[in-house]
């Protein structure tokens, strides 16, 4: 499971369509609509949010806009909470570290879409994420 912490603009197709997925199963996840994936360390940040539910769905509304601008055709339906979230910090050594292992899957399957984001000097962030200072974050799995 990748719940990316960039913006959903950088990620090519196969990764907007895979994060929409994923968005969907941290969702039932965090619903406990599910045996497995309870304790993944991706959902931490949302298990320790005020409202898991609203902060996955915040999530997965900005997901589903990314979509829209591209035509594709997700279905908003199964966003199950319609209520706001405050925004959720993430390290900039975590954003740093993330597009660097985006620019890596790029190179190899679009390499069109990789020569256009490798010389990106400010990383955008996702919308529920507010960057803060620090080092990869304690749940990433390197």
């Amino acid at each position: 499971m990748r719940l990316w912490s960039i913006h959903p603009a950088y990620l090519d197709a196969k990764g907007l369509v895979a994060l929409w997925r994923e968005g969907l199963l941290a969702q039932k996840v965090l619903h406990g609509n599910t045996q497995g994936y309870k304790n993944h360390p991706q959902l931490s940040r949302f298990k320790n949010a005020d409202n898991p539910l609203s902060a996955i769905a915040e999530y997965l509304r900005c997901i589903h806009a990314e979509a829209a601008k591209r035509d594709y055709h997700f279905n908003n339906d199964k966003i199950v909470s319609q209520e706001t979230s405050p925004k959720i910090p993430v390290t900039s050594g975590q954003l740093a570290y993330e597009f660097q292992h985006l620019l890596a899957k790029l190179k190899k399957r679009q390499p069109d879409l990789y020569q256009q984001l490798k010389t990106v000097a400010r990383i955008k962030v996702h919308p529920l994420f507010t960057e803060v200072d620090g080092k990869v974050e304690y749940w990433e799995k390197i």
